[in-house]
């Protein structure tokens, strides 16, 4: 079993940052790929951005490109997410994700999820 814990949400007005953080524990050997997902008021959970194991590819939903950056430190088995030019629209809550296949942007792809952690952004 693998467990993922975030943090780092909060308030925040618009235009400004946040990093938020996914410490995984537990069998995190058989981890591949490390996401974050978000899920609006009364929206669906959506793709925000993907890591692979090495670090080496990233991906991005096209709405945070240039605004967020996902990272990872392996010795800590933690992931990053880091949020600049925050909107009103980023407004949700974030899950982190993990999983043992390659990047994906689909839900179904990650097999073990965080709790969430809620990301307010006033205008």
């Amino acid at each position: 079993q693998v467990q993922l814990e975030e943090s780092g949400g909060g308030w925040v007005q618009a235009g400004g940052s946040l990093r938020l953080s996914c410490a995984a524990s537990g069998r995190t050997s058989s981890l591949y790929t490390m996401g974050w997902f978000r899920q609006g008021p009364g929206k669906e959970r959506e793709f925000v951005a993907a890591i692979s194991r090495s670090s080496s590819i990233t991906i991005y939903t096209d709405s945070v490109k240039g605004r967020f950056t996902i990272s990872k430190d392996n010795a800590k088995n933690t992931v990053y997410l880091q949020m600049n030019s925050l909107k009103p629209e980023d407004t949700a809550i974030y899950y982190c994700a993990s999983g043992v296949r390659g990047l994906s942007s689909e839900c179904s792809a990650y097999g073990y999820w965080g709790q969430g952690t809620q990301v307010t952004v006033s205008s």
